[in-house]
C-alpha cells in the first residue's frame, strides 16, 4: 500500500510534513529520539528514496522529483543492494526474471533502465521482492508518508502500552476505559480529519463514552 493523503487537495508534501509532526511529537511524548524515528538510512531502506532526497525532504526543502522510469532504476537498484538471497549475494537478473515471470532479456533492459516499466512489472518485481504495491512507483514523499506512517503505529502502539500500565497500576475506572476502547488513539486520529463535520462526529461519540463512566470522588 501506498501513503495516505490528509484530506482533498493536499499535496505530497503537505500530507509528508504532517506525518513528520506526528511522528516527532509521539516520539517527544514517548522519550524516543528523533534521530531513531528519522533515522535517514532506515527510512531510505523501507521508501526506496535515496538518503539525500530523504534528508531533504524530512527537513521540508525540495530535492526534486525523477521521471517514472529513472524512479523504477533508483528503486529497483536499491532493492537488489537490500533485499539480498539468506547467503547475503544479491538476486541475479535470471533469478529476478524467473520470479517475477518475465524473460531474462526483459529483466535486463528492466534493470538497466533500457526499457520503460509498466505496471505489471513493476507488480510482479514487488511481489518478487515482497514489498508493499506502489514501492517502484510512488513519488518521493508518498513513499516517505508510507514509512512514517508505519513508525507512528508503532509510537501510538507504546503509547497505549505504556498507558494501559498505568492505569492498571492507578487502578483507576476512567483510565481504563480510555485504554479498553483505544479512545486516545481515536482523538489523535481524529485530530488528523480533514473537516470539522468528521471531527464532530468523534467528538459526539468520545463525549458519550465518557459520560458513561465516572471518576470515584475523592
Amino acid at each position: 500500500m501506498t501513503g495516505g493523503f490528509e484530506g482533498p487537495g493536499t499535496t505530497p508534501t503537505a500530507a509528508l510534513l504532517a506525518v513528520v509532526a506526528r511522528v516527532a511529537a509521539l516520539a517527544d511524548r514517548l522519550g524516543v529520539p528523533h534521530a531513531e524515528v528519522f533515522d535517514v538510512g532506515r527510512l531510505s531502506v523501507g521508501s526506496g528514496v535515496p538518503e539525500p532526497v530523504v534528508g531533504a525532504l524530512l527537513s521540508g526543502r525540495p530535492a526534486g522529483e525523477p521521471d517514472v522510469q529513472a524512479r523504477f532504476v533508483q528503486r529497483l537498484d536499491l532493492l537488489r543492494r537490500t533485499r539480498v538471497k539468506p547467503n547475503g549475494r544479491r538476486y541475479t537478473q535470471q533469478e529476478i526474471a524467473d520470479g517475477a515471470g518475465m524473460s531474462r532479456q526483459q529483466a535486463g533492459a528492466l534493470i538497466n533502465g533500457d526499457r520503460r516499466p509498466t505496471m505489471e512489472h513493476c507488480d510482479a518485481i514487488q511481489r518478487f521482492f515482497r514489498v508493499h504495491a506502489g514501492f517502484l512507483t510512488a513519488e518521493d514523499p508518498e513513499a516517505l508518508v508510507s514509512v512514517l506512517q508505519h513508525t507512528e503505529q508503532e509510537l501510538l502502539q507504546k503509547l497505549a502500552d505504556r498507558e494501559r500500565a498505568a492505569a492498571a497500576a492507578a487502578d483507576d475506572p476512567l483510565e481504563r476505559l480510555l485504554q479498553d476502547h483505544g479512545v486516545r488513539g481515536i482523538a489523535w486520529r481524529a485530530a488528523q480529519l480533514p473537516t470539522d463535520q468528521h471531527r464532530d462526529k468523534v467528538a459526539e461519540w468520545l463525549d458519550m463514552l465518557l459520560e458513561s463512566v465516572k471518576r470515584p470522588e475523592s
